[in-house]
């Protein structure tokens, strides 16, 4: 990991497409603006993990559905 030391809108770049600037400091928060190509999804560590979490979720139950999609297919006599 590399660790930078910024002040108030100082910037730091991640190759020739994102920035980060600190937009302010305030006791122990500090705010960050982003800018990067639309292309490239941002996200808070906390909702990038809830998405993952939901996306794993979606598959468990689509295999659930597959599972149950082949009883459909018994015929009743």
């Amino acid at each position: 990991m590399l660790i930078l030391t910024r002040k108030t809108n100082e910037k730091i770049r991640i190759g020739n497409d994102i920035t980060i600037t600190i937009i302010e400091v305030r006791g122990d928060q500090v705010k960050v603006g982003v800018e990067a190509p639309k292309d490239v999804k941002v996200f808070r560590q906390e909702v990038f993990n809830a998405i993952q979490n939901e996306n794993r979720a979606a598959v468990v139950n689509t295999a659930n559905l597959d599972a149950l999609s082949q009883f459909s297919s018994i015929k009743k006599e």
